[in-house]
């Protein structure tokens, strides 16, 4: 039915490392540099409408600074209205509550088949919004996103209860049924992906959704809620209102949401907590920021493990949450790790996000550019040694910041400790094991770590030691559909992907039935 090359990449991308895709190939169509914006309104009810209050804002092309498209922008009266909607379709005997559980996953398989269908046109909107490579676009975030819509398509008539033998003459099981309401706020990094992997478990479980993407990056997920409506899903199931901060303050304040699935900073997460408790203790779930240890053992495959830990880092302009961005190394190889690192930077090209040989795109606006520079700038003067990078690419539009390398990093300089979110890789030595396993825990964060070496042994003693959601074993960034991903600590808590998100859009509902007995 649909193009065999694209087919052959869901395949690949099943079986390695999301880093062999991270380049153009033959198999990849040309992308359209200039793909027509073709949805900026506000959709509540499965139509679009003008914001409420007038106001629109600019969405920027980071690789040019140019505007690309003047977005709705949604209001208190916006989300109003969204939430009504939602609740109306949530209505015991609405559509969507009487489908059966088997049609809302076939509506979740077609939504998958339309982005397969438009894979070019997204990939393509996604750079041109977002500023990561089309390579990428099109062999990472697209074929992960509708993997994970069908994987979570595949739990939609699986999610249920027990039965439980309790004492007495009664019968008892549980229902799973949905929490209700949820208001989803993705971040700017993935949209695409992000909102599918909050799309995915919440649909299958039978909620009704608000979802606003991140106001930098609304533009791909403003196109995807044209192909909700035309899968066919139920008006107010789905609702998409663009905007800034106060709309996701709105929604998560409200009291008829009775959830808030939030990725993001943890500064914000911090405010979406307290917004739940001081309204009606909506379920909350947080993804947030990471400061995650990437742990390179001397008897790794050297060449493997200066590359891995170039791709766990500068992976999409490092603009990553799990970006192992701590890079610690074993004392006996560190200096040629240093400098081997150094040159792989040196070498990672910088430009247009649609040139064929483009590694890393802009990051995502001038605000995130200069929090960059201004934390490269904090490492030089508290004494790390600059070994590439370090600098705004000269004679260059757009908010580009070299690939940038600090060797003889201490734990408490501040590069150390804040989340740069950027592409600024961070080279710390260490001497044995529980050495590693204290600095790597030394953190507020709790979200990804990795670990490269050939003995097993020392793996799984690392892996057991630190405190971190996911634990990579010689490959980073590999985020299967089927598997749990979410963080300790200040990294926040819930879990998306995998059985285990289908758990945060449910409610367990006990019925205990009286069994009559017959008369002596």
């Amino acid at each position: 039915m649909f193009n065999n090359l694209r087919t052959r990449a869901l395949l690949r991308i099943r079986h390695r490392n999301v880093a062999a895709f991270f380049k153009y190939s033959s198999s990849i169509p040309k992308p359209q540099t200039c793909p027509e914006v073709r949805h900026t309104d506000i959709f509540i009810n499965n139509e679009w409408q003008k914001s409420k209050s007038g106001k629109s804002f600019e969405s920027i092309n980071p690789a040019t600074e140019e505007s690309i498209a003047e977005v709705q922008c949604g209001c208190k009266e916006d989300v109003e209205l969204a939430v009504k909607a939602a609740r109306q379709a949530f209505k015991w005997g609405s559509p969507w509550r009487r489908m059966d559980a088997s049609d809302r996953g076939q509506l979740l398989y077609k939504l998958a088949s339309l982005l397969e269908r438009d894979w070019v046109y997204l990939a393509s909107l996604e750079t041109l919004d977002n500023g990561k490579p089309y390579a990428m676009s099109y062999n990472v975030d697209l074929p992960m996103s509708i993997k994970s819509l069908r994987y979570f398509a595949g739990w939609a008539d699986k999610n249920h209860g027990k039965t439980i033998p309790i004492d007495g003459d009664f019968f008892a099981y549980t229902r799973h049924e949905p929490v209700g309401v949820c208001a989803q706020i993705i971040p700017w990094n993935f949209p695409i992906l992000m909102m599918c992997w909050k799309l995915g478990p919440a649909l299958a479980t039978g909620n009704t959704i608000i979802l606003k993407p991140a106001e930098q990056t609304s533009l791909t997920a403003l196109y995807i809620a044209q192909l909700i409506k035309e899968a066919g899903f139920p008006p107010g199931v789905i609702n998409v209102v663009p905007g800034f901060g106060e709309a996701g303050a709105l929604l998560a304040n409200h009291w008829d949401v009775d959830k808030v699935a939030f990725t993001g900073s943890t500064e914000v997460g911090h405010l979406i907590q307290l917004a739940s408790g001081n309204t009606n203790l909506k379920r909350v779930t947080l993804e947030l920021g990471g400061k995650s240890p990437n742990i390179i053992l001397a008897d790794s495959d050297l060449d493997f493990a200066v590359e891995q830990a170039h791709f766990a880092l500068f992976f999409n302009m490092g603009q990553c949450c799990c970006a192992g961005s701590r890079t610690f190394v074993e004392d006996k190889i560190y200096d040629e790790f240093v400098q081997r690192s150094a040159e792989r930077a040196k070498k990672r090209v910088v430009g247009n996000p649609f040139e064929e040989k483009t590694e890393q795109g802009p990051q995502i606006s001038e605000e995130q550019m200069e929090k960059i520079l201004c934390l490269i700038k904090s490492g030089k003067e508290e004494g790390a040694k600059l070994v590439a990078g370090g600098e705004r690419p000269e004679d260059m539009p757009g908010y580009f910041v070299q690939p940038t390398v600090f060797a003889d990093v201490k734990d408490d300089m501040t590069i150390a400790r804040e989340e740069i979110f950027g592409p600024v890789q961070q080279l710390i030595r260490f001497k044995d094991l529980d050495d590693a396993i204290t600095r790597a825990n030394n953190s507020e964060y709790g979200l990804a770590a990795g670990i490269y070496t050939k003995d097993l042994d020392k793996a799984n003693y690392l892996a057991n030691g630190l405190r971190a959601g996911t634990v990579w074993v010689n490959n980073y960034n590999n985020l299967p559909a089927q598997a749990p991903f979410g963080g300790y600590k200040m990294s926040g808590h819930g879990r998306e992907n995998g059985e285990y998100a289908l758990s945060n859009y449910t409610e367990v509902k006990s019925v205990i039935v009286k069994v009559p007995q017959k008369n002596s």
